[in-house]
């Protein structure tokens, strides 16, 4: 299901663009450089799982693709998931990469199924990790089951030489709870 085009894409900002800046608590998982999906799973006491929801080919947003330094409308993969502890859905992640950088990468995203592709980011050395930026994201482009707006999300892309991997991360309101914040 394509996403609808916004008249206003979010933007994506660092921390020290951020302002105003929200709680430390909050910034402190919009910010963290550790594996979003270690740090779920010791919050679930290993109760972590993932649920594919949207996998395959398809025109990129435009943020997306600035984002990967690739032409405005290119084509790429894109996963949505749901990230959830004890079976609620804790955060909604949209991964994508440009199709003409990941065709020969030997990178097969297509086979991750329900295993975390932050895990396999992470345990391969040869990603370099760039820097996070967060933002209001917009509800239109959240599932229909979770779609609220102003939500928290944060996106870094993962580069290994040509290739680039985005990864979005949308924190939904079942999570903050779960990790004893109030919002």
């Amino acid at each position: 299901m394509p996403h609808a085009a916004l008249a206003h894409p979010p933007r994506w900002l660092t921390a020290g663009q951020l302002h105003p800046l929200p709680a430390a608590a909050v910034r402190e998982w919009l910010f963290n450089e550790d594996s979003l999906t270690r740090r779920l799973t010791a919050l679930s006491d290993h109760g972590f799982s993932v649920t594919p929801l949207l996998e395959g080919w398809q025109r990129l947003r435009s943020d997306e693709c600035a984002a990967l330094g690739v032409t405005d409308g290119s084509q790429g993969w894109v996963r949505e998931v749901f990230l959830r502890g004890h079976g609620q859905p804790w955060v909604f992640a949209r991964s994508v990469a440009a199709r003409s950088a990941l065709e020969g990468s030997g990178l097969a995203l297509e086979q991750l199924g329900s295993r975390s592709l932050g895990e396999l980011l992470f345990s391969d050395r040869a990603f370099d990790r760039g820097a996070l930026q967060a933002c209001r994201y917009p509800a239109a482009w959240l599932p229909a089951e979770v779609r609220a707006e102003r939500l928290w999300a944060r996106r870094s892309c993962f580069n290994r030489g040509a290739l680039g991997v985005l990864v979005a991360e949308v924190f939904l309101p079942a999570f903050w709870p779960a990790a004893g914040i109030e919002i």
